[in-house]
């Protein structure tokens, strides 16, 4: 089934997004459940400028990148998370974000638009020191809970991206592809967030 998103409720969503995160003394963005997104998330939203920045080729990019990093996460977490919910939500990583993917990298093919990185782009360094982090975690349930608060962040940003994607593309197939998969990206920072409190109990 798809499933559709307007502008208003994307950006009902982004309103939420701010609404739900205040400014540390740090400036990184703390969220209620006290992680910083600046830190834990993947750094996508640092590669975009205040108020977008986003064209069609960048689009593409920051959509990609991002799904590798889900899965290639998500692949991590599936053989050393502990917790059954950790394993079951990171196994949904791998599944869904590699099929965001190959969603992107066909349309993106079939509009004959090459993906291209943002100016200043610092995803793929962020991308990688994400990885080395839960690397380093150690196995049980401070891993655990390193990739659970790295996805609740991780997702925020991603949908925040989102709306800024919709305001950066006029080409509608684009936005038809945002549409699409921003109730994925919704449905999965809800599940991390449940995951997440369970792991608080």
């Amino acid at each position: 089934m798809t499933l559709n998103i307007s502008r208003i409720a994307m950006a009902a969503a982004a309103a939420a997004l701010i609404t739900s995160c205040s400014k540390g003394d740090n400036g990184a963005a703390t969220t209620n459940d006290g992680t910083e997104a600046g830190i834990r998330a993947d750094g996508a939203q640092s590669t975009i400028s205040a108020g977008g920045g986003l064209n069609d080729p960048s689009i593409f990019y920051v959509l990609d990148v991002a799904s590798m990093g889900d899965s290639a996460k998500g692949a991590l977490a599936s053989t050393k998370g502990t917790s059954t919910e950790v394993r079951d939500f990171a196994r949904m990583m791998v599944r869904d974000h590699g099929a965001m993917r190959a969603q992107g990298q066909a349309l993106s093919k079939r509009l004959g638009i090459q993906a291209a990185p943002p100016p200043g782009d610092s995803l793929p360094a962020k991308l990688d020191s994400a990885l080395s982090r839960l690397n380093a975690a150690a196995k049980g349930r401070d891993f655990d809970k390193a990739y659970i608060d790295h996805e609740v962040a991780s997702h925020r940003e991603l949908l925040t991206i989102a709306v800024a994607a919709m305001s950066g593309t006029q080409n509608s197939e684009i936005k038809n592809l945002i549409q699409n998969v921003a109730p994925m990206l919704q449905a999965h920072l809800d599940r991390a967030q449940a995951v997440q409190k369970d792991l608080q109990k």
